[in-house]
């Protein structure tokens, strides 16, 4: 891999973008979608363990956003960015290509 690439990343931007995606997911799971979440995904929220290692988990999952939001930087940097249109294109293929792509694999196998 080139490391210039890395030189052409506006972190702060990188920043900004892991932490408003975190926090959109903490808006996500509480009041907006937290009942839904608890039935279809079968977490007993009375059970004391459920709450074990919450802190470790939240931690892994900004980091995981941090590393998708670098991602996200080095492939808009490499494509260049020209925009809100080059930014909904990049948006639109990294969706395509890596969320649905992983999303979809999960549920084969879960059998949904």
């Amino acid at each position: 891999m080139n490391t210039d690439s890395f030189s052409n990343i506006n972190w702060l931007a990188v920043l900004v973008a892991a932490i408003a995606f975190f926090l959109l997911g903490a808006l996500w799971y509480s009041f907006l979608f937290r009942d839904a979440w608890i039935k279809a995904s079968g977490v007993n929220v009375n059970d004391p363990n459920a709450k074990k290692g919450v802190g470790a988990m939240f931690l892994s999952s900004f980091v995981l956003i941090v590393i998708t939001s670098v991602g996200v930087a080095l492939f808009t940097a490499r494509v260049g960015s020209g925009g809100w249109m080059t930014g909904l294109k990049v948006g639109l293929v990294a969706g395509i290509c890596f969320c649905a792509t992983s999303i979809s694999n999960s549920y084969l196998y879960e059998k949904r």
